[in-house]
């Protein structure tokens, strides 16, 4: 970061992000595993609509137990709608409606779920870290400043795991439950600057993981972890998989990136991004905890940063805010004059103070 002369407030961790915070403490169980014990039955060849019939029936229960006897629940239902999605697939805004199981393939590129790298990231935000992240390969966005361009525009790279080896691939970074790992995990413990084995959650991101959300729902229907879920994402989400992130998802990690749609088309190549990406983000508050991720882009604090930063002090007081100047002019960023430099100092200070006029909860 670069040396700002002000003093912004910043809470204490321990007055926000609560609902996160006591699940990564083992004081809550997370959203998937209480999703997990709502019991019920259907059928796998019901039609979609029978299907969301039960699941929303299911999600505005109170009765934590769902349907007594049932011999599935509530996660595996989901999975069956996920999969079900795939025959029109209309999991991002773009609704390509391609017939992902069929094997053609929509606007993202992606076709079977591929893995391009997953480690222990300490990288992120402090609230985070040491996080088990997974990165999937292709992305719903188009964005010319890709930082993660060899990830994002791959989406054959990388490779293939089923669901039932990345269940085992995340538990085995549960303290708790990663016995047979132990001996390899104290031996880098004490090495000096060894990167951590153990994980305080799991971290979905790309690329971005939308494209895969069927995959990561199977994925935790066979896992046994008591490690929260973070959603790394673009937020460029429809409602229906909003609802299906619903009682999963145990922390939104989101990329708030343009405060209008002729940025966001120019640059990334999406339409009506910010009605879509800002709903989603108020979605995501009625389930969960919400970090928000902004990078600063170069000339663009008028137009992006601002709006942003005052939408979410407007609709999103309880989430905390990570003001980024990391931005660097990476992959096609040379075409576009005004990112071709990363920001002045003066540009970060500006987005900083902004924030704490705004009284916002900034991470760090």
């Amino acid at each position: 970061m670069n040396n700002i002369n002000f003093a912004l407030k910043r809470p204490r961790q321990s007055e926000r992000l609560t609902k996160y915070e006591a699940i990564a403490s083992g004081e809550s169980s997370p959203r998937y595993m209480v999703t997990k014990a709502r019991h019920c039955d259907f059928d796998p060849d019901d039609d979609i609509q029978s299907l969301w019939e039960l699941h929303d029936e299911l999600l505005l229960s109170d009765d934590p137990e769902g349907i007594p006897g049932g011999g599935s629940d509530l996660l595996q239902l989901k999975a069956r709608i996920a999969t079900k999605i795939f025959d029109e697939c209309i999991l991002c805004e773009r609704r390509c409606k391609v017939n992902r199981n069929a094997g053609e393939i929509g606007k993202c590129g992606v076709g079977e779920s591929r893995i391009s790298s997953e480690f222990i990231h300490m990288g992120e935000e402090p609230e985070i870290i040491p996080s088990y992240t997974v990165f999937f390969s292709g992305c719903t966005f188009r964005c010319v400043y890709c930082q993660n361009y060899d990830i994002s525009t791959n989406p054959g790279g990388g490779k293939k795991l089923n669901p039932e080896e990345m269940a085992r691939m995340i538990e085995e970074r549960d303290s708790k439950l990663g016995h047979r790992a132990k001996r390899i995990a104290d031996a880098e413990i004490s090495l000096p600057f060894a990167r951590p084995f153990w994980a305080k959650n799991v971290n979905w991101v790309g690329g971005d993981p939308t494209s895969n959300l069927p995959f990561i729902l199977s994925t935790l229907t066979f896992c046994r972890s008591g490690l929260p879920q973070v959603w790394n994402s673009n937020m460029y989400l429809t409602r229906e998989s909003m609802r299906l992130l619903d009682g999963v998802i145990d922390i939104y990690l989101t990329d708030f990136k343009y405060g209008n749609d002729g940025c966001a088309r120019r640059l990334s190549g999406v339409e009506n991004y910010f009605d879509t990406v800002s709903r989603n983000h108020l979605l995501a508050s009625e389930q969960c905890d919400v970090l928000v991720r902004h990078l600063v882009l170069p000339n663009h604090i008028e137009c992006c940063t601002f709006p942003i930063l005052e939408w979410v002090a407007e609709n999103l007081p309880d989430a905390v805010i990570n003001v980024m100047d990391q931005y660097r002019p990476e992959h096609r960023a040379s075409e576009f004059d005004e990112i071709m430099r990363r920001p002045t100092q003066a540009e970060i200070a500006s987005a900083l103070k902004r924030a704490e006029e705004l009284n916002l909860s900034l991470t760090g």
